[in-house]
C-alpha cells in the first residue's frame, strides 16, 4: 500500500505537504513509512488478529496471556512513535499533515476496531489523531473506517 500511495501522490500532483519536495521533510516521511512496517503495522495487526480473528477462526476463547503480550508489544511501539516521530510537533513532519500521519492513523485504527482504545490515557496521541482527522476530513475518515469499526459484530 505504501508503494501505491507514493505512486498516487506523484501521478496526481497532490499538495506538497502529503509527500514534500523538500528532501529533509521527505526523508522524515520515508523514515516513518519504513519504520512503521515492523512496528506500528506489525504490532497493531498482531493485536487485531489475536483479539478478533483467532477466536473467530478457532471458536475458542483467547488465552489472556496472548492478548497481554500483543498489547504490551503495541504499547512499546506507541511509546516509540510518540517519542521519536511525534515529539512535540502537530504532525510527524512538523506543522502539516503528510502521508506518514495518514498511514500511521490508519494502522492505529486496527486495534481500536478490535476494542482496544489505544488513545485512552495518551493525550498527545489523541490530539494528533484529532488533527489528522480534521486535515483529512472527519466525515471522510469515519466513512473510510465504517466497515472495519463494525468488525466486532461479525
Amino acid at each position: 500500500s505504501i508503494a501505491i500511495l507514493l505512486y498516487l501522490v506523484q501521478k496526481y500532483k497532490t499538495p506538497d505537504h502529503w509527500y514534500p519536495s523538500d528532501l529533509q521533510k521527505r526523508a522524515q516521511v520515508d523514515e516513518y513509512l519504513s519504520w512503521q512496517h515492523a512496528n506500528i503495522r506489525a504490532k497493531g495487526s498482531k493485536l487485531f488478529l489475536t483479539k478478533v480473528f483467532l477466536p473467530l477462526l478457532t471458536g475458542q476463547p483467547l488465552p489472556p496471556e496472548k492478548l497481554e503480550f500483543a498489547t504490551e508489544e503495541l504499547n512499546i511501539a506507541l511509546k516509540q512513535f510518540e517519542e521519536k516521530f511525534l515529539q512535540d510537533k502537530p504532525f510527524i513532519v512538523g506543522s502539516e499533515v503528510s502521508l506518514a500521519d495518514l498511514v500511521a492513523l490508519v494502522e492505529l485504527m486496527q486495534p481500536v476496531c478490535a476494542g482496544y482504545d489505544l488513545f485512552e490515557e495518551r493525550p498527545k496521541l489523541t490530539e494528533w489523531r484529532r488533527r489528522v482527522e480534521e486535515a483529512v476530513g472527519k466525515q471522510l475518515f469515519q466513512e473510510a473506517h465504517e466497515e472495519i469499526m463494525n468488525i466486532k459484530n461479525i
